[in-house]
């Protein structure tokens, strides 16, 4: 049981393998490579044995500690030097093996080292298989925001194995479902009702339910990037949610919040501007909270406590949708549909901040 999405980038286009059992493609893919496997400490301990025993003896690993923490600059440089340490040339393969993490770094590390090399993303959490390892977007944290330094990079595939979610964490897999969810939101209304309809399966991790999930999820964001590959002007609206997210990962350190979360809370801000001033609909506003609550994202327990706003509206304009100092926001007119960022007044975006941190919406 698997199926294949195409992301059409012409020659950079890959394949997208998702399903039950697709991780053994690897041993087919990789037959002749040479490369290093990147993956972190936990994954490891689940599914490193079996991908290097998949590779074969040409291979080295890179275990990275877990969490977002390693997505910086100095744990780039870290891998790099192991890279050249190795004696990798040109015509080495990394792997990336484990969540967004380790699929960000080890993309920035392929596209810098020796300015440019092939990998291959072996996603492992729900959300890395939906976002973070399809559409050749790799990268790292600043101290000044959220992926403010990477790199556009293509993988040469994506792996996406969906019996390795059985090992996923309730909480890690409620992460991923922010971004299914977001899909629905912002791009496809039938899908979300899809998702209300099927909530009880998607929860118990049916296989074929997942794989379904997975696959609509690749390919609304093939259809986007095979438009706007370097985020030139569409690819922008899979940002629906992640002005306010990246203000409140920043604001937390990266640490205590995780990325799905941040986004769970960000999606039903920019839809109270939406409805204030796009007129989107309240009702359907109650569907993506009940729906987000459904999967264990509930808004009011989320939120951090003791956050301030100032502090959240510096972090967005450092956002790289901002522009000219204006902090712009994916706003959705109706389910399913909207549109590129655009600024929210300075007045109102205070006022929905100080209001937000105060009480929260929609809670």
């Amino acid at each position: 049981m698997a199926c294949e999405v195409k992301i059409s980038l012409g020659e950079r286009s890959y394949p997208i393998q998702i399903g039950s059992g697709v991780l053994e493609g690897l041993s087919v893919a990789l037959r002749d490579a040479r490369g290093i496997v990147i993956t972190d400490a936990h994954v490891d301990s689940f599914h490193g044995a079996r991908v290097m025993g998949l590779l074969g003896g040409n291979w080295g690993k890179i275990v990275l500690p877990p969490g977002e923490p390693s997505k910086s600059a100095s744990r780039w440089a870290e891998v790099l030097e192991k890279i050249a340490a190795s004696g990798l040339d040109r015509r080495g393969v990394l792997v990336a093996l484990g969540g967004g993490v380790v699929g960000d770094l080890t993309g920035f590390a392929a596209a810098t080292y020796m300015r440019g090399i092939r990998f291959v993303q072996v996603p492992t959490s729900l959300l890395a298989m939906v976002d973070s390892s399809v559409g050749g977007k790799t990268g790292i944290n600043l101290a000044a925001g959220k992926n403010l330094a990477g790199a556009f990079h293509q993988p040469m595939a994506v792996f996406a194995d969906t019996d390795v979610l059985a090992t996923l964490p309730a909480r890690e897999f409620a992460s991923g479902m922010a971004e299914v969810v977001k899909y629905g939101v912002a791009l496809d209304a039938d899908f979300f009702g899809w998702l209300e309809k099927n909530a009880a399966a998607i929860q118990t991790r049916d296989p074929a339910v997942l794989e379904r999930m997975v696959a609509r999820c690749c390919e609304i964001k093939a259809d986007v990037v095979s438009k706007d590959e370097r985020e030139g002007g569409l690819r922008a609206v899979l940002n629906f949610g992640h002005t306010l997210g990246h203000a409140i990962e920043k604001a937390t350190g990266f640490s205590s919040v995780l990325h799905g979360e941040a986004v769970a809370l960000g999606m039903p801000f920019a839809l109270a501007w939406s409805m204030a001033d796009k007129n989107f609909p309240a009702e359907d506003a109650r569907r993506v909270l009940l729906l987000l609550h459904q999967f264990g994202l509930n808004v009011a327990q989320l939120k951090p406590k003791n956050l301030d706003w100032r502090e959240l509206r510096a972090a967005m304009g450092q956002d790289k949708k901002s522009a000219d100092g204006a902090v712009r926001f994916v706003l959705c007119d109706r389910l399913g549909h909207c549109g590129l960022p655009e600024a929210i007044p300075a007045e109102d975006l205070d006022g929905l901040l100080k209001g937000w941190c105060a009480h929260g919406i929609g809670e």
